[in-house]
């Protein structure tokens, strides 16, 4: 496919219209919450994961680049691999204490432990 003919992200590639103009999404991400309003949920989680378990930390209030420094944290902290994608940080493993005791020290104290 050409430059010429790509079209935007929802799809359109052509008007009719001689005044049509992309109107772009304003997506505004929320400010970001200090720690201690943060209320955060761990919970394990094994489901659509080929039997491999991870936790997930989830419930976070902010910016996207917030969210990523503290996946970025919770890793180094847990010392394992991850990922933070919609919203949620994934850690490989069961890491729920340490998880927990890292978010307590930093912290974020409205943070609970779901599920089993």
């Amino acid at each position: 496919m050409s430059k010429k003919n790509k079209g935007d992200n929802r799809g359109i590639v052509f008007s009719t219209d001689p005044n049509f103009k992309f109107e772009e999404e304003s997506r505004e991400e929320a400010a970001t919450l200090p720690p201690a309003q943060q209320q955060l949920r761990v919970q394990l989680d094994s489901k659509q994961r080929a039997g491999k378990v991870v936790t997930l930390v989830y419930g976070f209030v902010g910016t996207d680049d917030d969210l990523e420094a503290l996946g970025k944290q919770l890793k180094n902290y847990c010392g394992t691999g991850g990922s933070v994608k919609d919203g949620e940080i994934i850690i490989q493993g069961d890491q729920r204490e340490k998880i927990m005791q890292f978010l307590q020290k930093n912290g974020y104290s409205k943070t609970k432990k779901v599920g089993g």
